[in-house]
């Protein structure tokens, strides 16, 4: 794969390093006296789903590096909500950034590795991307779980 592709999936894992599994989400928010039957709230992100479209037409006016020190950002909040939520409402913020933070930097790392991936090697770029950031995502995860 070319350089260019190694950067967006070097990018892609350190960014996923703060990540931690949405399975911590749905914990802290049961920490706080979510009952388990409101779980689907927290697990299938309105914010992700409503944001994702308008996220993907201001990636097409911003410059890709911008908006993802943005996601980064938004991701920072997020986890500095959850981290320090004291009861379910101010959990849903640390949520709702969490879905925010998605919804600006999936979709935009997606069309990263589609324009840096030679054809012949674009599903070899989404894979290797995938395994990277999900290898990211589980070593955040199990950091933060023996923290």
């Amino acid at each position: 794969m070319p350089f260019r592709c190694w950067e967006i999936v070097g990018t892609g894992a350190i960014l996923a390093l703060a990540r931690f599994s949405e399975a911590f989400l749905l914990l802290r928010a049961q920490n706080l006296g979510l009952k388990i039957e409101f779980a689907p709230l927290v697990l299938v992100n309105i914010i992700y789903a409503g944001a994702a479209y308008p996220a993907g037409r201001w990636s097409d006016r911003i410059a890709s590096p911008l908006l993802l020190a943005f996601g980064f950002l938004v991701l920072i909040a997020s986890n500095l909500a959850l981290a320090t939520a004291s009861n379910l409402i101010l959990a849903a913020v640390g949520v709702a950034h969490w879905g925010l933070h998605m919804a600006i930097t999936q979709g935009l790392f997606v069309t990263l590795v589609a324009a840096a991936a030679p054809a012949e090697l674009r599903g070899t770029a989404f894979g290797m991307f995938n395994l990277v950031a999900g290898v990211a995502v589980l070593g955040a995860s199990i950091l933060a779980g023996a923290l």
